[in-house]
């Protein structure tokens, strides 16, 4: 396979899982603002910016965070990487150098969601914008039932190891944001709101009915960290995302013969993560211990593509 095509298919994978998240993202902060008093609704916006790392991008727009300014930024507006069209966009553009490559299931998922937004100029009310976001998931859905039931060979690993560090990207800034920015000044450490932000959270990365099913104590903020972190039957956490980078980098090696940095980077950080503890992590610093998995996580990004030579 030519290095450029495997490029094509690894960012195919990032920026079609970056897509979906922003959508889960938006859906949850729409449900907490309207869940919320104010301003504590206001809060969740703007940490829904802080996330995706788009708040200098929107205050150099001189826009007032609400939620019409806010979910019009996150879902339509093209001018910066954080945005559920300019990830869309972005991936169809990669799906289209590697067109052959894909069934048409594939491609059929990539551009519905691409066309969702032809001549849209308006996230709209909170029900609409709800709307426009589960139209987006659902596409997405059908884009990886897609993947999956194509041949399991170099196409599709390079797709899902794409997948798998962006996604670990993304549940370790949804972590790190809502422990140390979220929660409004003056509200209580296990309050009502503080409650709702930690459900938002699963929510987000579809883990409600697991934790219940993991976790009999009834919801805390410590268990939502370990499930988040270290429970590898959750397909979106930390430990997940890890495992199936590990996983996936064994297959190319088989099947290219490519075996080397990127190979002992994801092993070593599998190898750290299976010893993590939880209690540990947040005696340790939650905060520390996570923005040194998203170094970590962009360093393997950049090893991936000089394993495979990148262009």
């Amino acid at each position: 396979m030519l290095s450029r095509t495997a490029s094509s298919l690894y960012w195919l994978g990032r920026y079609v899982e970056r897509a979906d998240f922003i959508a889960r993202l938006v859906e949850a902060t729409v449900r907490l603002d309207v869940l919320s008093p104010r301003p504590a609704g206001e809060a969740a916006w703007a940490s829904a910016l802080a996330v995706t790392e788009t708040d200098t991008a929107f205050a150099a727009s001189g826009q007032a965070i609400t939620k019409s300014n806010v979910a019009r930024f996150m879902t339509l507006d093209s001018s910066h990487p954080g945005s559920i069209v300019r990830a869309l966009d972005m991936a169809r553009n990669n799906a289209r150098a590697v067109r052959t490559a894909l069934t048409r299931e594939a491609w059929t998922a990539i551009n519905g969601a691409w066309l969702i937004f032809d001549r849209r100029a308006s996230a709209g009310s909170a029900m609409a914008t709800l709307n426009l976001v589960e139209a987006v998931k659902a596409e997405t859905r059908g884009f990886e039932g897609a993947i999956h039931r194509m041949l399991r060979n170099q196409t599709t690993w390079f797709i899902r190891l794409g997948q798998a560090i962006e996604r670990a990207d993304n549940t370790a800034r949804l972590l790190d944001v809502k422990y140390h920015i979220l929660l409004p000044e003056g509200e209580r450490v296990g309050g009502v709101v503080d409650r709702d932000q930690w459900t938002t959270i699963l929510q987000t990365v579809s883990a409600v009915t697991a934790y219940r099913w993991l976790y009999s104590e009834g919801l805390r903020p410590s268990n939502v960290i370990d499930l988040l972190i270290a429970r590898a039957e959750l397909p979106r956490s930390l430990a997940a995302s890890v495992e199936e980078a590990v996983d996936i980098l064994n297959l190319l090696a088989k099947r290219t013969g490519l075996h080397g940095e990127a190979d002992r980077m994801a092993r070593a950080r599998q190898a750290r993560i299976a010893r993590t503890k939880s209690g540990e992590v947040i005696a340790g610093g939650l905060h520390q211990y996570l923005q040194g998995f998203i170094a970590e996580n962009d360093r393997l990004h950049l090893a991936v593509g000089r394993q495979f030579k990148f262009s």
